[in-house]
């Protein structure tokens, strides 16, 4: 897709900052699945902080990729799921991880290669 002007490029820019935060994708992955409560997301998402979850959780609904209900039971239940625009993400995303984990390993070795290089110079 050609992009028109510099203004264009700054508002892709702006999406791509928000859909590529160190938990987002990881997150907008489990909740493809299906609808899931914060300490499922925790426990889905490996080493994440609370504090990181809550974040990404509300920059994901401040854009409208995720949606928050609050259960009213006892205690109260807050459950997310991934919204309509969310999931037209979704087979991108899942592109994106799949490419992810089939190069991890070039991507690694690249790095370290990197590194190497930079440190016998």
């Amino acid at each position: 897709m050609p992009v028109s002007s510099l203004d264009d490029l700054e508002h892709i820019r702006l999406v791509l900052d928000e859909l590529t935060g160190k938990w987002s994708l990881l997150t907008l992955n489990v909740l493809c699945q299906g609808p899931a409560r914060f300490n499922a997301l925790k426990r889905a998402n490996k080493g994440v902080s609370q504090k990181a979850l809550t974040q990404c959780l509300r920059r994901l609904e401040a854009c409208g990729l995720i949606t928050r209900s609050v259960i009213s039971t006892s205690p109260v239940a807050v459950v997310y799921t991934v919204s309509p625009l969310g999931a037209s993400l979704e087979p991108h995303m899942k592109g994106i991880l799949q490419w992810s984990a089939d190069h991890r390993d070039e991507v690694f070795a690249a790095k370290a290669a990197f590194a190497q290089q930079k440190f016998s110079d």
